[in-house]
């Protein structure tokens, strides 16, 4: 029986450790984008979304993994040379986990600077065409000022 969920464990792992390397090709991804001067805001939310369900898929993969070894824990820790070929696989499997995991923590905060870089950018783009449009309004402004003549008295005494 613990050998059955063993098996489900590991390939739980090897499951999660695919959905890590969709992780990091979204977080690539994700850096271009930002990078981009062109970056189409759709794009990028696409991309969002599509890390969101992988970080669901981690979430239910974690879940029933925590399950299942919860299960087989007192078996494994009883009849660990039994089991050791499986134990092996698991901590090596683990350890590549592990090891994505830190590389998409990397990823994530340059992307979260390239992003905060990328939003002061477009603030100060944003300021700047207001203070256009403000020195545009004023000079018109200015220019129906110059047109126009301020009524006159004339004097019709002689």
């Amino acid at each position: 029986m613990a050998e059955n969920y063993l098996l489900i464990m590991i390939q739980s792992l090897k499951k999660k450790i695919q959905v890590l390397d969709c992780i990091i090709d979204a977080n690539d991804r994700q850096k271009s984008g930002l990078e981009d001067p062109n970056l189409d805001p759709d794009d990028f939310d696409i991309i969002v979304e599509e890390k969101a369900k992988y970080i669901e898929q981690l979430d239910l993969l974690d879940s029933g993994f925590d399950k299942l070894f919860t299960r087989v824990r007192e078996e494994l820790n009883t009849n660990r040379a039994a089991y050791a070929e499986e134990i092996k696989e698991m901590q090596t499997l683990i350890q590549k986990v592990t090891e994505k995991s830190n590389r998409i923590q990397v990823q994530e905060a340059r992307n979260k600077d390239l992003m905060t870089q990328k939003f002061s950018k477009i603030h100060k783009q944003v300021r700047d065409v207001r203070m256009s449009q403000q020195a545009v309004n004023q000079y018109y402004q200015n220019m129906k000022k110059i047109n126009f003549i301020d009524p006159q008295f004339m004097d019709n005494k002689q």
